[in-house]
């Protein structure tokens, strides 16, 4: 029958957006390779995004979560180290500044308290250190400073700053992603890669933008595109003539109901990655941390809705299957008129066709935060963007576990 369901299940990645907690995801998908689960679409926004390029195009399919992790680490590697930092600004300036303002040492008599403080207190001074150096002076090989003296010639605004809708540019992105993605793997008709789907967001009329690899090439201007978030001051990028874009962060930071639309039949199998969790278990002590907590929930996966809806509008056209056999079956003891019932069965098959899609299951895989930190999401040291992938890899290894318990 035209109209049957597809009963094969999908295996579908979802990527959030959150700069350079995107290693995380790096790990996890590590974890997935390692686990040998074939994945059939994946989707991502932001860094999410930029992610998922790099898997679905990757120029050596056999060793994709290792491009992927090379990507990781040579963004790492492009690191401004804190001893060319502190050349642009005084260390113990910074340090005064942290300790006295932000996270004041109080005077305590017991020992161990004191070395905990100072222990917490050189970790924070770390991350702003870290945070400074990308904001200073960028990441060659993601983002520059658009005050460097190279835009002087090319930017014909670099001399009037009041008239800047943006502070970096993130062109240097698509150079390094060249060693990683073969763009003639992100087009429709590219057999045996996974589809992929990067989403954005309209500037001028704040309609959602939709990326879909089944659906057309995928460039490196849709890339650029999905990653432009505005509050990390990168710029819209012109995806089609008078079509401007920014980051899809700014309407989902996760793209669960994108790949709803996209892919409205096949019952699904979701992984989903999530840099900003859901649940702490205290609440904020200061505002530094209220600051942290308000973002993680601006940014946090909210597709919980969505999953309850798949799940009723499936149990609905199970009905209405029901119902349609039956009225199939008793054709001559209803006595419908033919013009009726061809109607009732062209609905059928139309719902039938366009929906239907049930989460069969889905993974959480969250990222923890042992040291969080309103400056997570740009720093891109070495150590950080190590310990985040391991992170992410230790993290998925644990749910999937988890769920082959059950």
């Amino acid at each position: 029958m035209s109209g049957e369901k597809m009963t094969t299940i999908e295996n579908v990645l979802v990527l959030q957006g959150g700069g350079s907690l995107g290693a995380f995801g790096c790990g996890v998908y590590k974890a997935l390779v390692k686990n040998q689960l074939h994945l059939d679409l994946i989707a991502g926004t932001s860094i999410g995004g930029i992610n998922a390029a790099i898997i679905t195009g990757s120029r050596n399919k056999d060793k994709t979560d290792e491009i992927l992790e090379d990507f990781w680490i040579e963004l790492s590697e492009s690191f401004v180290k804190n001893d060319k930092f502190y050349s642009f600004l005084s260390s113990n300036l910074m340090k005064q500044f942290y300790e006295n303002f932000n996270y004041p040492l109080p005077q305590i008599d017991a020992i161990s308290n004191y070395l905990k403080i100072k222990k917490e207190q050189q970790i924070k001074i770390k991350q702003l250190e870290s945070f400074y150096s990308s904001a200073v002076f960028g990441n060659e090989k993601f983002f520059k400073p658009r005050w460097f003296p190279e835009y002087a010639f090319s930017d014909p605004e670099y001399f009037a700053p009041m008239k800047w809708t943006y502070l970096y540019d993130h062109q240097p992105l698509i150079k390094t992603l060249d060693r990683y993605i073969d763009y003639n793997k992100l087009k429709p008709g590219a057999n045996g890669n996974p589809r992929l789907i990067l989403t954005a967001v309209s500037v001028l009329d704040s309609k959602a933008l939709i990326f879909d690899s089944f659906k057309q090439q995928i460039e490196p201007k849709h890339i650029l595109a999905t990653s432009a978030y505005p509050l990390y001051n990168f710029p819209w990028i012109e995806v089609d003539k008078g079509v401007y874009a920014w980051d899809g962060g700014l309407l989902s930071n996760t793209p669960l109901r994108e790949v709803l639309d996209a892919s409205p039949v096949r019952d699904k199998k979701i992984f989903l990655v999530e840099n900003y969790p859901k649940e702490v278990d205290a609440l904020p002590s200061n505002l530094a941390e209220v600051y942290h907590r308000a973002r993680d929930i601006i940014f946090s996966d909210k597709t919980e809705h969505n999953i309850k809806m798949s799940r009723v509008i499936t149990r609905y056209l199970d009905f209405i299957e029901d119902l349609y056999h039956i009225i199939e079956g008793n054709t001559d003891k209803l006595q419908l008129d033919e013009s009726i019932l061809r109607k009732i069965r062209r609905k059928y098959e139309k719902y039938h066709k366009d929906h239907g899609a049930e989460i069969k299951d889905i993974y959480y895989i969250s990222r923890g935060e042992k040291d969080p930190h309103i400056y997570e999401n740009a720093d891109f040291s070495p150590d950080t963007i190590k310990e985040s992938i391991k992170a992410g890899e230790e993290k998925a290894n644990k749910v999937i576990q988890e769920h082959k318990k059950e």
